[in-house]
């Protein structure tokens, strides 16, 4: 059932649009090297099989999966030997292209730079990680997106009355009900939509009418889609985190059993929520960070039965606790300041003395310790070095904890500007 030619394609509209540049540029018989980024069955391989059909271009075909650089150079010598005894250009197509290392990645280079291949890539990574720069600056990147479920629909129904490439010989009849439940499970997969759809025609006599039970014996349980190491790993961590931050407990909890359903590890999650503990919530409710170990600790004594219950509650409490990023912003720019200035001595009177010598050197002369001091607060100290003593990171919010953190601090203050030592003098 593979597509014939751009009318026959369903989905990626944003780039093969009639009125797209790129489908105009390859019904016009120019191609330029690509990656194609997008999730399995969405069309990669075909689009790829398009391409070097608009453009008359002879095809190789290299997997990494199961290919090295002794294959990429096997490719290579075809491809001279095309263009020298045709005439023809090559289009190289490389699948699973991330799988490539970086040596074998920049075994391609100098054939893209001198036009030996046009080269296309299909890759269900990020390229931004697992693409090299130097591959990625010779290739425009096209992203392929799920298909919508009108698409997997009306890729059923064609491969149902296809005589010719698909099940139109065994004259079934797929209704619509049935089709657009088809579709929802393989979540924009089209070929696990036709793998589905082929085990279900085997299931049924000629002229039969195929059921939504039918369906349901060869799809079995649903598998969500993702992968511990791959983009729907990262995306559905930060689903959860971004829900947390946006005080939407609901969403959170979805998100973190999207994980869990999905073979997750939820000591994951329970470790990103240690982190959003102290980045989104902070001093707003310092207790969110024992909740997060908590429901950690709890894991590991009673297992994962109650203890994904467990993350679960922290998870619905993170989210639910007043925010504020204030701690994260001030260590950044505390962070960066340090670096900027770290010949900056340590100031006489704030340096330890542990010996005569150092006394005698002014090490921690005129000291005030606070504790002896009224309120245990030396009014007008400076604790910076005398060149950045008006340096200020961190600014409370009105939220939860930190209102009152906000309000000592501005009480604290206003001791200082009538305190006899001027601390910012």
């Amino acid at each position: 059932m593979r597509p014939q030619t751009f009318a026959e394609y369903l989905g990626q509209d944003h780039i093969l649009g009639v009125d797209k540049p790129l489908r105009k540029s390859l019904e016009n018989g120019r191609a330029h090297s690509m990656l194609f980024w997008g999730p399995p069955g969405t069309g990669k391989t075909t689009l790829a099989e398009l391409i070097a059909h608009y453009t008359n271009a002879h095809v190789e075909r290299i997997s990494a999966v199961s290919s090295g650089v002794k294959d990429i150079r096997a490719a290579i010598e075809q491809a001279k030997s095309v263009a020298q005894s045709r005439s023809q250009q090559t289009l190289l197509f490389v699948d699973e292209v991330h799988r490539f290392n970086k040596s074998q990645q920049d075994a391609f280079l100098p054939y893209i730079e001198d036009g030996t291949v046009i080269f296309i890539g299909a890759t269900t990574e990020n390229p931004s990680f697992e693409v090299n720069k130097a591959l990625l600056s010779r290739a425009r990147v096209y992203l392929i997106k799920s298909l919508q479920d009108s698409d997997v629909v009306e890729l059923c129904q064609r491969a149902i009355n296809d005589k010719e490439r698909g099940l139109g010989e065994k004259q079934l009849t797929l209704p619509q009900d049935v089709a657009e439940k088809l579709a929802h499970h393989c979540d924009g997969d089209g070929r696990r939509a036709l793998n589905l759809l082929e085990l279900m025609s085997d299931m049924a006599d000629n002229g039969a009418t195929l059921t939504i039970e039918t369906l349901n014996q060869v799809a079995g349980h649903q598998v969500a889609n993702y992968d511990k190491k791959g983009d729907q790993f990262y995306d559905l961590i930060s689903a959860v985190h971004k829900s947390v931050r946006g005080s939407a407990p609901d969403a959170a909890l979805y998100w973190y059993c999207r994980i869990l359903e999905s073979g997750g590890e939820p000591l994951y999650v329970a470790r990103r929520l240690l982190a959003i503990a102290s980045e989104d919530i902070g001093n707003a409710d310092p207790n969110a960070m024992n909740v997060a170990m908590n429901a950690w600790d709890c894991f590991h004594r009673v297992g994962p039965s109650e203890g994904e219950r467990a993350i679960a509650q922290a998870v619905i409490y993170l989210a639910c606790a007043p925010k504020s990023n204030s701690v994260y912003t001030a260590f950044k720019q505390a962070r960066a300041l340090a670096r900027e200035t770290g010949d900056l001595d340590v100031p006489l009177h704030l340096r330890n003395a542990p010996t005569s010598l150092m006394k005698e050197l002014g090490y921690g002369a005129d000291y005030r310790y606070a504790h002896d001091e009224p309120n245990h607060y030396a009014a007008g100290e400076n604790y910076f070095p005398e060149i950045i003593k008006s340096s200020a990171f961190y600014y409370p919010t009105e939220h939860g904890l930190e209102k009152r953190i906000k309000q000592k601090l501005h009480d604290l203050k206003e001791i200082d500007l009538h305190s006899p030592v001027k601390r910012y003098e």
